[in-house]
């Protein structure tokens, strides 16, 4: 795990630049830093690293490869490395190598291959920067689903006319972008609404004008004078999905657990390799439990494991973790936090995201990294379970509503939703998510409707007021500008309503969200996270079983449960989940955070913005404070403050 960076045609001081953009991401590789650039100064890479594989001075990077064309600044892992290279080594396209890391496999399969063909046989998780030195093109490479960030766009300065006006720039991490001369990008207000509606701020937009977060599965290629980007897909979720449901497993849900095992062992065991320790989090859920089981299973050592508690028991999964652990036979680390321990990371946050970013269970997330660090270097996860076996409560719910609101017809149920939306504007909130849901027009509708909220009423419409940042500009207008996978899908595109909805999370919910929230987590205490469930193979698979086998007699991730079963008892795992999050609705009303609050949503602060309603806001919060009413949005919008008072710091 590493973090890559670089610019082309900045006319600035090169070295400085490039240095500041590596300082701001010390965190994702504090082991070491690499700087490469072109004879002509025009293309420079910089690279921090973790070092994982290899961790001689062979694996250093920026690495130039063998025949010196290609130049690569590449932050992640290639888990199947060792076949790649047997592969070139069998065909005589490699030279004797330097060293044994991934990265080095990496680069000369592209030299052999190709940038595409590499990425499509490579099973990893990975950002990219590779500069074609004959031909002056630079890539821009994303893994599959988004584990690994990377950021590009140009440097735009429309009113003081800086010498890197026109810059190309790319990054792991916003804040080395941000940190460089003249950047003057402004916020880009045409994501507030998605950003109030779903609490962070899909891709490929970023919270910067000009600044873009490149999408999961995708190739970018600039050629000189790299001002006209291209964009090219190697793999798609979508297409994934479509096909695997096209050709169904036609085994039995016995041969589809004993198939799902021997590709998540696969997987598992690949994703163990590392020069360095290497652990699991553990909480008392169905993934986690299964990914930590497969690990002992195939190591001879006892697998490192790793659990926050709570003291508050509806928040608490660490005794139930701490049982599986030990039917397991782990070595279980379980540490309590304390609310202080929790309240200590707000004031981190605006900088370990770079945007505004408002999952709250980022506070235990980086909790439990930071405690995992102490021990090990890399981690696996469960994530992504939810989403590919049908785990999530939601999907049942909306799959249910649907089936009772379509019969309603639309001559009747559409006015009906225009009635109650005049209700639920004249003071009658109750109402409001029933007439979103009674006006959809199909179940990927309703939920994109269901995913609404409240945050778009807080947003302002109109002339947003003083601040230059944000101009003029219209909230409706702003979520015409702002489409993402949510508004642009096609309903009906898989046969299973259920599927639609896991597909639609896949595409932006789980990278966006979920994984975002763990790579900068975990990165912001140099912590690597792996992600099993997330392997090619896992994934292709999981598309082609029938929704029977995930979900079925009140049971979510039916077949995961099936091969958990095999090495822990059904009543050790068969009970509430208590899900990883936090009291905020009541650490907030607590006089140290209610000041840091109510600093932050101040009217004068908010009027100076021109952003938020200020009105609507007073009342979100006096709602809250008053009435005891607790909203998501409220945290949304503390997190975009933050951000905001910390935006301009280099």
């Amino acid at each position: 795990m590493c973090g890559i960076a670089g610019f082309c045609n900045f006319k600035g001081d090169w070295q400085k630049n490039i240095g500041r953009m590596c300082d701001k991401m010390y965190h994702r590789g504090p082991d070491a830093s690499g700087i490469w650039v072109s004879d002509d100064h025009r293309v420079v890479l910089g690279h921090r690293r973790l070092s994982i594989v290899d961790l001689s001075p062979a694996g250093a990077q920026p690495m130039v490869s063998h025949d010196g064309r290609y130049v690569i600044a590449f932050n992640g892992e290639i888990y199947n490395h060792v076949s790649i290279r047997k592969k070139l080594s069998a065909e005589g396209k490699a030279a004797a190598f330097r060293g044994t890391s991934d990265t080095e496999t990496l680069l000369e399969a592209i030299a052999a291959y190709g940038l595409k063909d590499t990425l499509k046989m490579a099973k990893g998780m990975f950002a990219i920067a590779l500069y074609d030195r004959e031909e002056r093109v630079l890539f821009l490479a994303r893994d599959r689903v988004g584990e690994k960030p990377l950021f590009y766009g140009i440097l735009k300065d429309d009113i003081n006319n800086s010498e890197n006006d026109g810059s190309f720039v790319f990054g792991s991490d916003l804040c080395s972008i941000a940190a460089l001369d003249g950047f003057t990008n402004p916020v880009n207000v045409d994501i507030m609404g998605d950003y109030m509606r779903y609490g962070y701020i899909p891709a490929p937009y970023t919270v910067y004008r000009g600044i873009w977060k490149l999408e999961p599965g995708k190739i970018l290629k600039v050629k000189a004078p790299f001002d006209k980007p291209e964009m090219e897909e190697y793999w798609s979720m979508m297409e994934t999905a479509v096909s695997g449901q096209k050709n169904l497993f036609r085994g039995s849900e016995e041969e589809a657990a004993d198939e799902l095992e021997r590709l998540l062992r696969e997987s598992i065991a690949g994703q163990m390799s590392a020069d360095v320790p290497v652990g699991a989090f553990l909480s008392a859920g169905i993934d986690s439990s299964t990914v930590v089981a497969l690990m002992q299973a195939q190591s001879a050592q006892k697998v490192r494991t790793f659990t926050v508690g709570m003291w508050e028991e509806q928040y608490n999964e660490a005794p139930a973790a701490k049982e599986i652990a030990a039917h397991l036979g782990t070595q279980h680390t379980e540490v309590y936090i304390t609310e202080e321990d929790a309240k200590s990371v707000i004031p981190m946050l605006a900088g370990m995201f770079g945007e505004p970013f408002a999952d709250s269970s980022q506070i235990p997330t980086y909790l439990v990294s930071r405690i995992t660090r102490e021990h090990v270097t890399v981690s696996l996860s469960g994530d992504g379970g939810d989403e590919l076996f049908c785990g999530y409560n939601t999907y049942y719910s909306i799959d249910c509503i649907w089936n009772k609101v379509r019969k309603i017809p639309g001559a009747l149920r559409f006015p009906a939703s225009a009635l109650l939306g005049v209700a639920a504007a004249s003071g009658k909130a109750s109402l409001a998510t029933r007439a979103r849901l009674l006006g959809a027009k199909s179940i990927e509708d309703m939920y994109l409707r269901s995913e609404i909220g409240e945050g778009l009423g807080l947003v302002r419409g109109g002339v947003a007021g003083r601040a230059a940042d944000f101009g003029t500009w219209d909230a409706i207008q702003s979520r015409r500008a702002g489409k993402t996978w949510m508004d642009t899908y096609p309903s009906g595109l898989l046969e299973e309503q259920q599927h639609n909805l896991m597909l639609m999370d896949l595409l932006m919910y789980h990278p966006d969200d979920i994984l975002t929230k763990v790579d900068r987590t975990a990165m912001a205490v140099s912590l690597e996270t792996r992600v099993p469930m997330l392997d090619k193979d896992v994934v292709e698979f999981a598309w082609t079983l029938p929704l029977s086998y995930r979900q079925g007699g009140g049971l979510s991730k039916k077949i995961l449960r099936n091969i958990l079963y095999r090495y822990v008892p059904r009543e050790l795992m068969e009970r509430p989940k208590k899900g990883f999050s936090i009291p905020l609705h009541r650490w907030l009303k607590e006089k140290e955070l209610r000041e840091w609050a109510e600093s932050l949503l101040a009217s004068s602060l908010l009027e100076e913005q021109g952003l938020f309603d200020t009105t609507a806001v007073k009342k979100l919060w006096d709602d809250y404070i008053i009435g005891n009413i607790w909203r998501p949005q409220i945290w949304y919008i503390l997190m975009f403050q933050e951000w905001w008072m910390h935006r301009n710091i280099k």
